[in-house]
């Protein structure tokens, strides 16, 4: 096969790979009420005072009409809630329960382990490469995306 071909197949596989395992590994018994997709929004809400609907959509690359349903979900099973703000009562920001941090921090825990797994495998002077091809594979995807 060639270094092509094997580029791509690998980078197929990898993908599918980590969506099922992930899937796996941070759907435990404690998380089975919520989806993969719930715990990527519960990392996109992220740990603080909490993000308002339209900053949590743009960061997952999805429209505020496609959050709501999930967001409604998160935040009826306890992983969130609503919070109106002060200054502005029609500005609502979404924050994270003690429940949803745990979530995060869980599935926090996944991604260092695969990061971790990975950066075990190089030594100092491969890191930049696997850098530079990561940011490119990250430029691919941006660029895809905007030209849809």
């Amino acid at each position: 096969m060639d270094t092509y071909k094997t580029i791509n197949d690998v980078l197929v596989h990898l993908f599918h790979e980590i969506w099922e395992l992930e899937g796996e590994a941070i759907i435990t018994e404690e998380y089975r009420d919520i989806s993969n997709n719930d715990m990527h929004i519960i990392e996109a809400i992220g740990l603080g005072e909490g993000k308002n609907m339209s900053a949590i959509a743009k960061k997952l690359n999805i429209t505020v009409g496609s959050l709501t349903t999930s967001m409604n979900s998160l935040v009826n099973k306890k992983y969130a809630v609503r919070i109106r703000s002060e200054e502005d009562r029609r500005v609502v920001y979404i924050r994270l329960t003690e429940k949803g941090e745990r979530a995060y921090h869980h599935h926090e825990d996944f991604h260092t382990q695969m990061t971790q797994a990975v950066v075990d495998k190089l030594t100092e002077e491969e890191m930049p490469v696997l850098l530079k091809t990561l940011n490119g594979l990250s430029e691919f995807f941006r660029n895809y995306h905007e030209q849809e």
